[in-house]
C-alpha cells in the first residue's frame, strides 16, 4: 500500500481494489467470440474437454497453468496473461472472504509479537 503524508490511503489509485472481480474465464470467452469461435472449437483445438471450457468460460472453474499453455497455443496470446489474470482474481477472492480476512489479521498479529 502506497501511503503519502496527508493524502487518505484509499484515494490513491495504486491501492483502489477492483468492485467487481473479474475472472479470466470472462476475457476468453470474448476473445473467442470477437473471433468467431465457438466454445467447440476451442476444445477441438486445444484438446481440452468441452466441460472444462464451459466451466471456465462461465468462471466456474480456474484457468490452471496448463491450461493457460493450451490456450496461449490456440489463441497466440501468452500463457503469463491468463496466469496472471487467474492470481489476480484468486488474490482479489480472497481479499473478500471475511473468515479468511480474520485468520489474515490473527497471523499478523501473532508475527508482531515475535
Amino acid at each position: 500500500m502506497i501511503v503519502l503524508k496527508g493524502i487518505d490511503p484509499s484515494m490513491i489509485a495504486n491501492n483502489l481494489e477492483a468492485s467487481n472481480l473479474i475472472h479470466p474465464g470472462e476475457m476468453i470467452r470474448d476473445e473467442i467470440e470477437s473471433r468467431g469461435m465457438t466454445q467447440k472449437n476451442l476444445a477441438d483445438m486445444t484438446g481440452m474437454s468441452p466441460k472444462t471450457i464451459s466451466n471456465i468460460l462461465n468462471c466456474k472453474q480456474a484457468v490452471t497453468i496448463e491450461d493457460a499453455l493450451l490456450l496461449e497455443a490456440a489463441l497466440g496470446i501468452d500463457a503469463d496473461i491468463w496466469i496472471g489474470l487467474q492470481n489476480d482474481y484468486d488474490k482479489q477472492k480472497a481479499k473478500k472472504d471475511k473468515s479468511f480476512l480474520q485468520r489474515l489479521e490473527s497471523v499478523k498479529k501473532y508475527a508482531a509479537l515475535i
